[in-house]
């Protein structure tokens, strides 16, 4: 954590210093260094799902599932990762729009658990 903190409070005061004469640069510095943070994440990250995986196989739960919420936490954090370049640019409401995308899909592939969660609501409501 301390080389992400400290890779990013470099990067935020060359930008800083460069945003003065280029701005253009200060922009794709920032987003360079976002998305080296990003790249840096991704192993921890796969050895994070590849830990869900197995708790789930030995909980015997259904993959489909699992596979299906951890597709939205990615939708969520690719969501608020592009929202925020966007912002970065300047560009408050296309940051917005992205958003709301997120938040679309993110319905629409839960939609399916949800119905399973409410079907066995249903069938533990005794018919009486």
């Amino acid at each position: 954590m301390i080389q992400v903190v400290g890779v990013a409070l470099v990067s935020t005061f060359l930008a800083l210093i460069i945003k003065e004469q280029k701005p253009n640069f200060a922009f794709l510095l920032v987003v360079f260094v976002g998305c080296a943070i990003f790249l840096f994440l991704v192993d921890q990250i796969y050895e994070i799902i590849r830990m869900i995986e197995k708790l789930a196989a030995n909980a015997n739960i259904n993959m489909i599932y699992v596979e299906t919420i951890l597709k939205i936490i990615g939708i969520a954090y690719i969501a608020e990762f592009a929202s925020h370049i966007t912002k970065d640019a300047g560009q408050g409401a296309l940051a917005a729009k992205v958003e709301l995308a997120g938040k679309v899909l993110i319905l629409a592939m839960a939609v399916p658990i949800l119905t399973v969660i409410i079907e066995t609501i249903i069938n533990m409501i005794p018919n009486g």
